[in-house]
């Protein structure tokens, strides 16, 4: 695919001059005469721009004001700014404010392209996230992420949202699965709220006073009659979260309620009608705690009406650009920071790494890397050490060397991690190594050729 570059350049000779060099070199190429225009091109929709020149002084909206904006919009388009006479003072402080790198003038045809295959080729991880996000469907809430597994997900959670099933939302800590809960219920028709509470977090004395309320002088200390979370969530969502916590004792009590529809206050003599909607959550194998006698199988079926599993995230590796730049945008609208920034390197160390608290780890990793960045790049240094050091981040070249292999072996490993990462879609890996479809069929042939066993 032919990048697209956008010019900022007031100067017309000099303007000229870079979308001759650009366009001789078989680039495509957007021209604008100040930084408001240069905007302009960037924000109109379909106008995708691969990377920036613009020049740091200009009329109205300077090259400095220009870079701000492109990194708080598109904070994945590179920007290389032009320079007089600049200082390497002046160099860092313009790195340091987002820029991929500074040209200073008089530069010649050969250190500009370059710089922008330099550029280009370092940040086309960030920019192919963006597009696919561009692209995929509109996620429901705050859920973040492109890969096959979470689109499927996506349609999961509208299906159950029409419904008004129980649903069993299942993964591993800091998978999101509350999140998953909301996106149901906000997309779904019920007016009431949503109602939350982790099973594990009530002691077991309590947990029938807190789902289902109390009567004055029910037990000791209940001086005041209370309503539990049933009766708060009535025309809502209850969300039972850790739901393979809830003592057994309680099991059969939660799956009256679920068949009949109806709740008892601790104390009380009547029943009351409640229409609630239940969507449980847990990281543990509940058929395996059915098995073991530690959770009913009859409220197990109960709650397992609509069943929706979060994969970790180490078996979606395509989502973590995503995640990080979320994460970067949320710290710095939470804090007052300016945006941030990660150069390819880090993001191969964060797309590499197990993840074993999953997007809550990383979240962690990526506000403390903001904390002690300096600048607002953030480097494979600024990372945890843990995350550094793991012996799930080796690099496909540490692997080549590790290996010995030859140049076209690497080429080989390089396309074939690709493939994998875009689900075995020939066009979009085509399109991320940076070869024509025919291209890519011509080498997939080859490696047939010399191992037939290869199914690709």
């Amino acid at each position: 695919m032919i990048a697209r570059i956008l010019i900022a350049e007031d100067d017309a000779d000099l303007r000229d001059l870079l979308q001759d060099d650009l366009e001789h070199a078989g680039y495509e190429v957007r021209v604008a005469v100040d930084g408001r225009s240069a905007l302009t091109h960037i924000e109109q929709d379909g106008e995708i721009i691969d990377l920036v020149i613009t020049d740091v002084k200009m009329p109205g909206m300077t090259g400095d004001q220009l870079l701000g904006s492109i990194r708080a919009q598109r904070s994945e388009i590179p920007v290389i700014v032009i320079t007089a006479f600049g200082t390497v003072e002046q160099a860092v402080e313009i790195v340091k404010a987002g820029a991929f790198q500074d040209l200073t003038k008089p530069f010649d045809t050969d250190e500009l392209l370059q710089t922008v295959a330099k550029a280009l080729d370092q940040t086309a991880p960030q920019r192919e996230q963006a597009r696919l996000r561009r692209e995929m469907p509109k996620a429901p809430a705050k859920i973040i992420g492109a890969s096959r597994p979470i689109q499927e997900l996506f349609k999961l959670i509208g299906r159950a949202a029409r419904s008004t099933s129980t649903v069993l939302i299942t993964g591993e800590s800091g998978t999101g699965k509350e999140l998953v809960a909301r996106s149901i219920h906000e997309l779904s028709e019920r007016s009431g709220t949503f109602v939350a509470i982790n099973c594990a977090a009530i002691p077991a004395e309590l947990i029938e006073s807190e789902l289902f309320g109390h009567t004055g002088q029910a037990f000791t200390g209940a001086r005041l009659a209370r309503a539990g979370l049933f009766e708060s969530a009535d025309s809502g969502t209850l969300f039972l979260d850790e739901i393979g916590e809830l003592p057994l004792a309680m099991q059969p009590k939660l799956l009256r309620v679920l068949q009949e529809g109806t709740i008892r206050r601790v104390g009380a003599d009547k029943e009351k009608t409640v229409d609630v909607r239940v969507i449980a959550a847990t990281n543990r194998d509940l058929e395996k705690e059915v098995s073991e006698g530690r959770f009913r199988q009859d409220l197990f079926w109960r709650l397992n009406v609509i069943h929706l599993h979060i994969p970790p995230l180490r078996e979606r590796p395509f989502d973590i650009p995503l995640l990080v730049e979320h994460f970067l945008n949320k710290v710095s609208e939470n804090s007052g920071l300016p945006a941030f920034s990660v150069t390819s390197e880090t993001l191969a160390v964060l797309t590499a790494y197990a993840w074993p608290g999953n997007a809550r780890e990383l979240e962690n990793a990526v506000e403390r890397a903001m904390a002690l960045a300096e600048g607002t790049t953030i480097q494979p240094d600024d990372l945890p050490e843990r995350i550094r050091t793991s012996g799930q981040t080796i690099s496909l070249l540490s692997q080549a060397r590790q290996r010995r292999l030859t140049l076209r072996e690497l080429e080989r490993e390089y396309i074939f991690e690709t493939l994998r990462l875009t689900n075995g879609n020939k066009s979009k890996a085509a399109e991320m190594l940076g070869f024509d479809r025919r291209t890519l069929h011509r080498k997939l042939d080859e490696y047939r050729e010399e191992d037939p066993s290869i199914d690709l």
